[in-house]
């Protein structure tokens, strides 16, 4: 099942990076603890996009240009306009009950935000957590409940929107509905069976797959960063891994994306671990690439 495939390093020297994104022939990441979202050319030269002083996380652009980007610790969306202006888009604080956290934008501009759901880093116990739907005059409301620390978001061709639930080693789809609201809730993809709920420790141990950051191929397959599991994983609907990439010894891997001229490159946010104070301590994150036989899909 494991690809022997070449790793290319495109970047290395970041502190955490998460939410790769492909767009104007770059690669665009959030660095958490350098805390500004950046991006690289195809020969890995860095620029520094945006400063998100309260964590970026989540990334995605408006029908008009302007990016957005998740501030993870205040729970905001913000907007950075096409003169650099950066101004408060969404506030989340009310809907939200963790770190606001990934996003996918529709076509529309309608952003998606998942969170936490609970305080990861300062020990808290693990619950369920709210989709947020974000309205591109940056009105918000809850879109959907009871998700086990929603995270990284996709939107297929046909409106299907597709959240990995990271406690609970699944992937759950909704029908996005013309006025935004999601219906039609069901699992796309039960890796693993869903742990009991528990402490952090208790949870993730019960499992050796946990989807973060994904991506759509064309062919309706996710490839999603296991963050038990140091492998970026193919998973074909139902929930069957059927293909995976190992990262170097050493290293986890929390997200993905796939881009490229292509849209053939798959990319990896790849770090020691998770823990907040050890990455902020260290410039240990790398971005690396391999080449895939199957395109990019649908968003991001």
């Amino acid at each position: 099942m494991t690809s022997k495939r070449t790793l290319t390093t495109l970047f290395e020297g970041g502190n955490y990076f998460e939410c790769p994104r492909w767009r104007e022939d770059r690669w665009w990441v959030s660095d958490f603890y350098r805390y500004a979202v950046f991006s690289y050319d195809r020969e890995g030269r860095e620029r520094l996009e945006v400063e998100v002083e309260a964590q970026p996380s989540g990334l995605g652009w408006l029908p008009d240009g302007d990016l957005l980007v998740v501030s993870m610790k205040d729970r905001r969306v913000l907007r950075r306009q096409a003169d650099g202006l950066v101004a408060t888009h969404a506030q989340l604080s009310e809907l939200t009950t963790g770190h606001a956290n990934d996003m996918v934008v529709d076509r529309q501009g309608r952003a998606f935000v998942g969170n936490f759901g609970f305080d990861l880093m300062g020990g808290g116990i693990p619950a369920p957590a709210s989709l947020v739907r974000i309205e591109p005059d940056g009105t918000a409301a809850v879109a959907a409940e009871d998700l086990w620390f929603p995270n990284g978001t996709v939107i297929t061709g046909d409106g299907t929107l597709i959240v990995a639930e990271t406690f609970a080693a699944r992937f759950t789809a909704f029908d996005i509905r013309p006025d935004g609201s999601l219906a039609n809730r069901r699992v796309w993809g039960q890796v693993q069976p869903a742990p009991e709920p528990g402490d952090t420790e208790t949870m993730l141990s019960a499992v050796s797959f946990a989807p973060d950051g994904c991506a759509l191929d064309a062919e309706g397959h996710l490839w999603a960063a296991n963050a038990l599991g140091a492998a970026v994983c193919r998973v074909a609907p139902g929930g069957r891994i059927v293909d995976e990439v190992a990262m170097p010894e050493g290293l986890s891997v929390f997200a993905c994306g796939l881009g490229g001229k292509d849209g053939r490159t798959l990319i990896a946010c790849a770090a020691p671990d998770f823990y907040e104070e050890a990455r902020k301590a260290a410039r240990e994150a790398v971005l690396l690439t391999t080449t895939v036989a199957v395109p990019r899909a649908g968003l991001p």
